[in-house]
Order: C-alpha cells, then sequence, then structure tokens
C-alpha cells in the first residue's frame, strides 16, 4: 500500500506540469482535429514522441502553428502538407503514399512474401528428404 501511495506522489509533478497550456477551442470539432493532428505529428527534437506528448520548445512552437493554422480555416491536409514542406515526411508519423515513400510502404508485404517463400522452400525440401528408418531398411535388404 505504501509503494501505491509512493508511486501516486512521484507521478504527481508530471501531472502539475500541463504540456499543451493553451486554452481550448470552443469549438469541439475544431479540438478533435487539433488533437488529431498533434496526435500524428513527430516532436523533430524527441522522435519518440508526438507533438502532443512533448514538452521540447519545438513541439510547443508546432502546437501554437498548428492552432493558428486551424484557426485560419486551413484543412487538415493543408496542415500537413505545409509540416511536410517545411520538416519532410519524417515530420508525420504515418507518410502519406509517393513515389519517395513507396519503398516504405512496399518493404513490409515484400519481406512478408520473400520470407513465406523461404519457409515453404524449405518445407518442401524437408517433405522429400527420406526418413532415417527407410534408409536403414533399404540398406538391411
Amino acid at each position: 500500500m505504501k509503494t501505491a501511495w509512493l508511486a501516486v506522489l512521484l507521478l504527481v509533478p508530471y501531472v502539475a506540469v500541463a504540456i499543451d497550456t493553451d486554452k481550448a477551442f470552443e469549438d469541439p470539432e475544431l479540438q478533435a482535429r487539433y488533437e488529431e493532428i498533434t496526435a500524428e505529428v513527430r516532436c523533430l527534437k524527441c522522435q519518440n514522441q508526438s507533438i502532443k506528448d512533448s514538452n521540447a520548445f519545438l513541439a510547443s512552437d508546432l502546437r501554437r502553428e498548428i492552432r493558428r493554422l486551424l484557426e485560419e480555416g486551413k484543412t487538415n491536409d493543408e496542415i500537413y502538407d505545409f509540416l511536410v514542406a517545411r520538416y519532410g515526411e519524417f515530420a508525420l508519423y504515418r507518410p502519406r503514399m509517393s513515389g519517395k515513400t513507396l519503398v516504405l510502404w512496399i518493404a513490409p508485404i515484400l519481406l512478408l512474401l520473400v520470407g513465406g517463400g523461404v519457409i515453404v522452400n524449405v518445407i518442401r525440401r524437408r517433405m522429400s528428404m527420406p526418413i532415417e528408418d527407410d534408409l536403414q531398411e533399404s540398406t538391411n535388404t
């Protein structure tokens, strides 16, 4: 019981420091779009967090920029285009299908097909190999 309280007390400072200190949009749809976009954009400093979860200065700056673009009436695709033009496809967690990212989308499928082919080939070879008992019987006769 004491360790549970200790864990809660250790987490309190992290909860007390809010990452996004700007006030929420009055329009719930705009707020939902803001949350969706910030969850899909990678923090370019942290690289393993979204800007929604990062407290880096660059993430804060990107959140403000996304907020500004939403207030200007930009669509999600226009905002993603702006971010990609400025920071490259790396800024998005899910890069869009394009000639540059085609390898990212096709490589997993190709690796699965090659791996499946190797497994089928190994199984076929093993199936065609004689069993040791059959070898002993044929040599004894």
